[in-house]
């Protein structure tokens, strides 16, 4: 048996018995140092070289400063403008959902907290207004998942630490996908509710959007400010993370008064526990060099030149392996894991750093929403008092709008590559 087989099947059979993912990427990693005859502290070496990188520290940042703003009413006051905005249209309170979430998303850049912070506020209305729990619980969940393609993105920092690309360019290279997908949700909405959607509508009027947008204006302010700053020069990701904490301590600590010491001290605990991620980076180093050494990337691209050498493909590819392992794997974890493997097979098919990432972002994002291991199924469930076979059954109809998407990134790969270009030039 060759040694990359005997590695990959230590990482499966490891996976497969309920291992914890970060013992089975170390176990798998010394499996792969004892066969090259490597000395077991390079894994030390490699632990210490992982989590040194600066803009690391943007994640703990982002996650804190979301579940700063997700315990204040920064949800609220953004759930105003979008009602004062859709007032008119019926099943209004699904498509306040969706540009809540992605507005939202922009601060929080997790899909946890976005459907925590939103649906927390939207479901119990829409429950009260006639919506069934599993339609209010399952929009809550499928828009949520907006905060991990909508700049600034948690998922875009980690793959972009693994693949070594700018993050600035990603959270460009993400906006105009994750329009596309917050359109496609309001769409599945509009689909959904045209014939009788419950609840009232009113006509559309100036004076309560615009006490809407004061009433929200820091809310808004969070958003403009981060990316603002990113894309103007003024700081770096990881200095806009710092920013964003500073400017949530002061909206909801200061301006609002609505975030207490409990309230912090919730915020860190949830940042500590979401953090926990990262210990996946360092065994996940070591077995990149492993991965490496065994020239496995070609291997696998000799695999797949059964299909022929077509990248749409291996996208094909992509997308069902993600979807598939998204049921019983963290959408973080899968990019930490497969980036390495994957990413080096897209490049010598021509495809874009960049493009590979938003659409590996993009499935992941189905992985939000399939059991047993959907976080914002979890999230949602719990708000909406509802079993988690009853929200599975509900956001299958959404999965339509990321599907679209994932098509739609893929045939037309300038609509994903023009904005960053744009602002930082076309790759040479």
């Amino acid at each position: 048996m060759s040694e990359p087989l005997i590695i990959a099947l230590v990482f499966i059979v490891t996976l497969l018995i309920g291992v914890p993912i970060f013992v089975v990427l170390g176990v798998t990693a010394m499996v792969g140092l004892w066969l090259l005859d490597i000395p077991g502290s390079s894994l030390a070496q490699s632990s210490f070289v992982a989590l040194q990188p600066f803009p690391l520290l943007a994640l703990p940042l982002f996650i804190f400063a979301g579940s700063l703003m997700e315990r204040g009413r920064t949800a609220t006051r953004l759930i105003g403008i979008a009602q004062a905005l859709m007032s008119s249209y019926r099943g209004n309170l699904g498509y306040v959902t969706v540009i809540a979430c992605a507005v939202f998303g922009a601060i929080s850049g997790s899909g946890m907290a976005t459907t925590a912070a939103v649906g927390s506020v939207t479901i119990p209305r829409m429950e009260a207004e006639g919506y069934s729990p599993r339609f209010a619980s399952a929009v809550a969940a499928s828009a949520g998942a907006l905060g991990a393609m909508i700049p600034p993105s948690n998922m875009m920092i980690i793959y972009g630490l693994v693949a070594s690309e700018s993050i600035p360019r990603l959270f460009l290279a993400g906006v105009v996908p994750g329009l596309v997908l917050t359109l496609g949700l309001m769409v599945t909405v509009w689909i959904m509710v045209r014939r009788a959607a419950p609840g009232q509508t009113e006509p559309f009027r100036w004076g309560p959007l615009l006490r809407a947008f004061w009433d929200g204006k820091w809310a808004l302010g969070a958003p403009v400010l981060i990316l603002g700053g990113i894309y103007s020069g003024v700081f770096t990701p990881t200095e806009a993370a710092g920013v964003a904490v500073f400017y949530a301590l002061f909206v909801e600590g200061v301006i609002y008064r609505e975030v207490g010491w409990s309230q912090f001290v919730g915020a860190l605990r949830f940042t500590v526990l979401m953090t926990g991620i990262l210990i996946l980076l360092a065994p996940t180093l070591t077995l990149g060099h492993i991965i490496a050494l065994y020239d496995m990337p070609d291997l696998l691209l000799g695999t797949i030149d059964l299909f022929g050498e077509n990248p749409w493909l291996f996208l094909l590819f992509v997308a069902v392996f993600y979807i598939l392992i998204g049921t019983f794997m963290d959408s973080l974890a899968q990019i930490v894991i497969f980036t390495p493997v994957l990413l080096p097979i897209a490049v010598e098919l021509g495809i874009d750093p960049v493009l590979f990432g938003v659409f590996t972002i993009m499935t992941a994002e189905i992985g939000f929403l399939t059991p047993p291991v959907g976080g914002n199924l979890y999230v949602a469930q719990r708000i909406g008092g509802v079993s988690l076979e009853s929200i599975s059954i509900a956001v299958i109809p959404f999965f339509g709008a990321y599907l679209v998407g994932l098509v739609v990134i893929s045939l037309w790969p300038d609509l994903t590559l023009w904005l960053p270009n744009l602002v930082y030039g076309a790759r040479q």
